[in-house]
Formats: C-alpha cells, sequence, structure tokens
C-alpha cells in the first residue's frame, strides 16, 4: 500500500518576512541604551573641546588649564548629584523628591551664615578653605547621618516620617540663617549672599581633588548594588521578598548619599534643583528603568547640562548671569511641571 509522505510547514516558514528596512534598523540601535550613551559622550566630548580651545585671548596653556579644572568640577558635581538623585528617588520611590530635602542645603547656608555672624568678614575669609570644606563635610554628614539613625531604626522607623522631619529642620535652618542675615552689615550680607550661589569656575584644585576621592569612594560602594536597586524599586514588600535586607540596605544607600552631596555642596555651594532635572531626563531618555543604564545616563546629562550651560553664559550672554540661577529657573519650572502632571494624573 503506497504511503504518502506530508511535509510539515512552519507558520513562520511560510509567511513572507517584512522587508528590512532602513527606519527600522535604525529604531533598533536607538533601542540599545549603550548607543544612546555613545551618543551623549561624542556631544560632551565636542562641546568640552570646544569649551576648551575657543575664543582663548592669552596663553591657550593656561586657558586650558583653568577651564580644565572648572570641567573637572563639572563632572564631579554632576557624579555626586545625578548618582545620588536617581538612588534618592529609588529609595523613596518619589521622583519629584531630591536630597536637598533632607536639609542639606539650609544647614550649609546656617554654617556659613554662622562663620560671619561669629567671626566677621576678617576671619570668613581668613579661615583656611580646606577646614572650612572639612567642617561643612563634616556637620552635614553627621547631621545626616544623626536623623537616619534615630528615624530609622527601632520602632518608629519611616521614611515618609525622615522626610518630614528633615523638610521642618530645612525650614528652621532657613529662619535661623535669615534671623542672622538681618544682623549682618551690607558687606558681611553680600559675602553670605555670593556664597550661597553655587559656583563652579576656577574651583580650588586641593578642595576638588577630596571631593572627587569622596565621590568615587561613593560610586565604587554603588557599583555592586545596582542589581539590589532595580530590586528596591520595586517597593520593600517585594524587596523583601526576594530576600534583601531592606534596613541595612536603605541605611548604606542613604550614608552613601549624603556623603555624597554634602562634599559637593561644600564645594560648589547649593544647587537645588539640578539633581531633579538630570535625573528626571534619565528616566525618559533611557527607556529602562534598570540602573546600570540610569545612573551613568544621569550624570552625562548633568555634565552636558553643566557645560552646554556654561558655554552659553560665556559665549552667548557675554558672562550676564550665573550658571546657578539659569539652573534654579529652569529647574523650578521643571518641577512645577512635574507637580501638576502627577496632580493631573
Amino acid at each position: 500500500m503506497p504511503t504518502e509522505t506530508l511535509s510539515v510547514v512552519r507558520p513562520e516558514e511560510s509567511a513572507p518576512r517584512p522587508p528590512f528596512t532602513r527606519p527600522g534598523r535604525v529604531r533598533a540601535l536607538w533601542a540599545r541604551p549603550i548607543v544612546r550613551i555613545a551618543l551623549l559622550g561624542v556631544v560632551i566630548l565636542a562641546l568640552a573641546a570646544f569649551y576648551l580651545l575657543h575664543d582663548v585671548p592669552g596663553s591657550l596653556a593656561f586657558a586650558v588649564k583653568i577651564r580644565s579644572l572648572t570641567i573637572a568640577a563639572m563632572v564631579i558635581v554632576a557624579i555626586a548629584v545625578g548618582t545620588s538623585t536617581v538612588v534618592f528617588h529609588t529609595i523613596t520611590q518619589n521622583r519629584i523628591l531630591t536630597p536637598s530635602i533632607m536639609g542639606f542645603d539650609s544647614f550649609y547656608g546656617l554654617i556659613v551664615t554662622l562663620t560671619v555672624f561669629l567671626f566677621g568678614t576678617a576671619g570668613f575669609l581668613r579661615a583656611d578653605s580646606v577646614m572650612m570644606w572639612l567642617i561643612q563635610v563634616g556637620v552635614m554628614v553627621s547631621f545626616s547621618v544623626f536623623l537616619f539613625t534615630w528615624l530609622f531604626t527601632g520602632k518608629r522607623r519611616s521614611i515618609h516620617l525622615m522626610l518630614l522631619v528633615g523638610l521642618v529642620l530645612g525650614t528652621f535652618f532657613r529662619s535661623l540663617t535669615e534671623w542672622m542675615q538681618r544682623m549682618l552689615d551690607p558687606v558681611e550680607f553680600q559675602i553670605v549672599t555670593d556664597q550661597m550661589f553655587a559656583s563652579l569656575t576656577r574651583p580650588n584644585p586641593t578642595l576638588l581633588m577630596f571631593t572627587a576621592v569622596i565621590v568615587l569612594g561613593g560610586v565604587v560602594v554603588l557599583v555592586p548594588l545596582l542589581r539590589t536597586l532595580d530590586v528596591l524599586s520595586l517597593g520593600e514588600p517585594v524587596a523583601v521578598g526576594l530576600g534583601v535586607n531592606h534596613r541595612r540596605v536603605v541605611m548604606t544607600l542613604f550614608f552613601v548619599v549624603s556623603v555624597m552631596v554634602a562634599a559637593s555642596t561644600a564645594l560648589v555651594g547649593p544647587i537645588l534643583f539640578f539633581g531633579l532635572i538630570v535625573a528626571n531626563l534619565a528616566y525618559s531618555y533611557a527607556g529602562t528603568f534598570r540602573h546600570e543604564w540610569t545612573l551613568p545616563i544621569a550624570v552625562l546629562l548633568g555634565i552636558l547640562c553643566l557645560l552646554g550651560g556654561q558655554v552659553v553664559i560665556e559665549q552667548l550672554l557675554g558672562f550676564q548671569g550665573t550658571l546657578s540661577m539659569v539652573i534654579e529657573f529652569v529647574g523650578g519650572i521643571f518641577f512645577l511641571f512635574l507637580v501638576l502632571r502627577k496632580g493631573a494624573r
């Protein structure tokens, strides 16, 4: 009896394949975070070369040396603020908060004003910059560690309670600072006001080196915790269910964030909304929630914002204004946009 052989044809083999178009290839490449990071890197390198070499009135070597210090300060601040803000968002499960809500900026202003209030203009200007930086970092970190230990251990453990206490203490520090500023003479008040605005140009090389060591130390601590941060972003119950020691990990992350923000603030001054801008831009640009991509993208976007803003201030506006003022203005509008968008949802 003749047998009939039946051939099995799979659906995917029978269906005609769609043509491989160029726009499809571009979309596939753009979907890779590494391609987006590479594009940011190319833009930053081109912008850095333009900033270093364009419009040099005197010695090129001297201009490159001075401007290199400014770029180095921008890189360190971008690493510290961008990284700490993304980690802070993961811990608090809230993307419209920044570590400054813990009162770092207010505490920095209080330390500067108290120094001028007690020792006067001459005492403030004669003070050793390294010693002042160490005191500011030490006091801010000690305050944050005390706050974390007090509110995040024992039965009163609550992130929201800790944020609320930080907000109240920040308001108290600002009120105390304004009270002392009213009793300063005009010269002392002008010095205090100048210190309240962040300055990234011509940083102290010694302080820059100290800050770089602290910030890079924080990065070394964070790198092994990248996968743990991904789990923490799913919420505390899920993280605990997956075996994460939530209390220990969160306390470690809070300490790292405090040290990095304190060192950055003591180096250049307070920048309130900078972290908020770069972190939320990084979430949109990365296209993924994984911290191995969002953290480096936040850093690169921070460098791009600072470097691009400085080029615009110097080349287009002729030093009419400061970069920190522009950041605070744009960041304030961006913060209102985020709040209104969250409210609309």
